[in-house]
């Protein structure tokens, strides 16, 4: 059974195929209002979510399915102490797929070798996020127009962050990209990380300094500080404010570099730069929706739960 956990699952031409269906979603959305009409998503939220658990369940209503939502681990029965084996088994019994979220790195991976239908990992810990990539990447391409020859900036929580770990997966395999990794000291990349860039040889540094770097930048992936990955309070509370992205340093930036955020923001970008035509952020919530309904299409269609797809128009 195909289940998506890691964004290296999807080949690029996979990737590229999501991404031109989620464009012909985007340009004819009539044509897909019925297609998962009677397929049901479960979707398994053992940490809080906004977005991401919406976005599914948008989806899948966009399609015409129905969603069965576990929205916390205290109303499920996590809280008795049941397995997430024993969850996904149960659970693929109600539902044809599940998007599950967790706090426990490796957990979707569980779900998906026990589950009788395909699993997409909604965020496992600080490991991995696959979707917000998707959602990243058709934002990349409708603001770039390529996902090659970039200069990536990926600024704050760079240690916990599962979106920049995920999104450092997906751009390696493009070529002539390069990585610029702003952190403090203690939000350093973890060396996991790095070594996906070392062994394809591909070009990054780091730095402290967002200043120094901004004026170089395609891309600037800003992160907030995640209190809840943090042991105590006190180190939250000494580096939630490292970078605070300002109308006044957006003006060392190129004209068209493009501002990305997974969200929640805290305070990490300004909420006047939400005027700026480079910010991105709220887009990538909009082409997150769409990236998932081709997810969900894909995934059922190759467990043969939907017998056929809508054929996509031509350019």
């Amino acid at each position: 059974m195909r289940s998506v956990i890691d964004i290296l699952d999807l080949s690029t031409e996979e990737l590229s195929e999501l991404i031109k269906t989620a464009e012909d979603i985007i340009a004819n959305p009539e044509k897909y209002q019925e297609v998962c009409r009677h397929k049901k998503l479960a979707t398994l939220f053992f940490e809080p979510s906004t977005r991401t658990r919406l976005s599914f369940e948008a989806a899948m209503y966009e399609l015409g399915g129905n969603v069965l939502s576990v929205s916390s681990a205290g109303s499920s029965s996590a809280a008795k102490g049941e397995s997430v084996a024993d969850t996904a088994k149960t659970v693929s019994c109600y539902a044809d797929i599940i998007a599950m979220r967790h706090p426990k790195e490796g957990a979707a991976y569980v779900a998906a070798q026990n589950a009788g239908v395909p699993v997409i990992n909604a965020g496992d810990g600080g490991h991995l996020h696959p979707t917000q990539t998707l959602a990243d990447l058709l934002t990349i391409w409708r603001e770039k127009g390529r996902f090659t020859g970039l200069t990536i900036g990926l600024c704050g929580d760079l240690k916990f962050g599962r979106t920049v770990h995920s999104l450092i997966a997906a751009m390696s395999r493009y070529e002539g990209n390069r990585f610029v990794l702003i952190s403090p000291e203690e939000l350093k990349v973890p060396s996991y990380v790095k070594n996906i860039l070392k062994e394809q040889n591909i070009p990054y540094e780091q730095t402290e300094d967002l200043m120094s770097v901004i004026g170089d930048l395609d891309i600037l992936y800003m992160t907030r500080v995640q209190r809840e990955r943090f042991f105590n309070e006190e180190d939250y509370l000494r580096l939630k404010d490292s970078y605070i992205l300002t109308p006044e340093k957006m003006n060392e930036a190129k004209a068209d570099l493009a501002v990305m955020h997974p969200l929640p923001r805290v305070n990490e970008i300004s909420v006047a730069i939400d005027k700026d035509p480079r910010a991105c952020y709220f887009k990538q919530v909009l082409n997150g929706k769409y990236m998932r309904m081709a997810l969900i299409l894909k995934l059922l269609y190759e467990a043969g739960t939907l017998k056929e797809l809508p054929e996509r128009s031509r350019a």
